[in-house]
């Protein structure tokens, strides 16, 4: 990797109403639909986080539906 790979970008953990979450660059305008959740740090340090509470990649509708039908 040379120095020009080193991405030194902030990024943000976002999350839709699906509870699907993502990472978007810190300070740009976010897709519709999308929300900041407070959470922001490097590229790895976002994704550890999702990986810690992301635990059920089901969209929200969908573990509802389930639940619904017992």
């Amino acid at each position: 990797m040379n120095e020009n790979d080193v991405d030194n970008r902030t990024y943000s953990v976002v999350v839709n109403e699906e509870e699907q979450y993502s990472i978007w660059l810190a300070g740009r305008s976010l897709p519709a639909g999308w929300n900041e959740i407070g959470h922001t740090g490097s590229k790895t340090e976002c994704l550890d986080y999702i990986g810690e509470v992301w635990t059920d990649m089901r969209p929200k509708s969908v573990r509802q539906a389930m639940d619904a039908r017992g």
